[in-house]
């Protein structure tokens, strides 16, 4: 155990430890925030091939007409909305920097520093215009450097790229996850952030709705810690093991559909 938790193969699994359930929801109503990618998807290659399947969809429809359901991704705004296409919930995007609420309201943070991110997308594409199977994926306030594909060497190329020109950048910082490198506006901000400002505007105490965050990446880490206390940190595994500050795990995203299942049927029976 390290000082960000468990690891993950060590949690008790979400769909079968109804104990853990009962004692932090305590008969109360949560607030669902759901990853997209590696959650209610499986991880693709091609981002526009991660796909709802029917049966997570309807899921997730049935969910929303009992829960407040918000749904935080490291895609753009327009790209996850359009991906999920279900009324009724909240999203937010680029890790929680681009929201939109039920309601039609939108809050940004980082407007200050896109000049910043638009003169690093320039030099990186330069820069790694010959490195082999790497991607460069301009999103309104990040550029995700993409390396799933490449080979070490690229690999390495994209990361000292990325590195280099974080450090040559005026209020930018390197983030990462699961085979990608990002810059992002360094501010105080993050998934974990935006749980709670999603919840403060929503008008869902944690204290009355505690929060279950479901998640994969190492970006959703911040969701976790902040919920450790008062929620449920769901992880899905991937293909890498590592330290987690959630609370039980699922195996793959083919059981996140069962887990809304799970969480309906808790509802409905508080």
């Amino acid at each position: 155990m390290s000082e960000h938790g468990s690891s993950i193969s060590s949690l008790p699994h979400a769909l079968t430890s109804p104990s853990v359930w009962r004692q932090r929801l305590d008969g109360r109503t949560p607030t669902v925030f759901l990853d997209y990618d590696g959650v209610l998807t499986p991880i693709v290659d091609d981002p526009a091939a991660a796909t709802l399947d029917d049966a997570t969809r309807a899921a997730l429809i049935d969910l929303v007409e009992v829960l407040p359901v918000a749904i935080i991704s490291g895609r753009d705004l327009a790209d996850v909305r359009g991906m999920v296409d279900v009324t009724g919930l909240a999203y937010a995007g680029s890790h929680g920097f681009d929201m939109l609420l039920p309601d039609g309201g939108r809050e940004r943070k980082g407007e200050e520093h896109l000049d910043a991110l638009d003169a690093a997308e320039e030099r990186l594409r330069d820069e790694l215009a010959a490195a082999e199977r790497v991607r460069v994926e301009r999103k309104r306030y990040a550029i995700a450097i993409h390396t799933r594909e490449a080979d070490d060497a690229s690999e390495r190329t994209a990361h000292e790229a990325v590195d280099a020109v974080a450090g040559d950048s005026d209020g930018l910082r390197v983030t990462g996850g699961r085979d990608i490198r990002e810059l992002r506006p360094d501010i105080d901000w993050d998934k974990g952030r935006a749980v709670l400002r999603l919840a403060d505007v929503l008008d869902l105490s944690v204290d009355t709705h505690p929060p279950v965050y479901v998640g994969d990446d190492l970006t959703d880490e911040d969701a976790f810690a902040v919920i450790a206390e008062t929620g449920v940190g769901v992880v899905v595994a991937g293909a890498e093991e590592r330290e987690t500050a959630a609370h039980v795990r699922l195996d793959d995203p083919g059981q996140t559909a069962d887990l809304l299942r799970l969480l309906r049927d808790f509802s409905t029976k508080a």
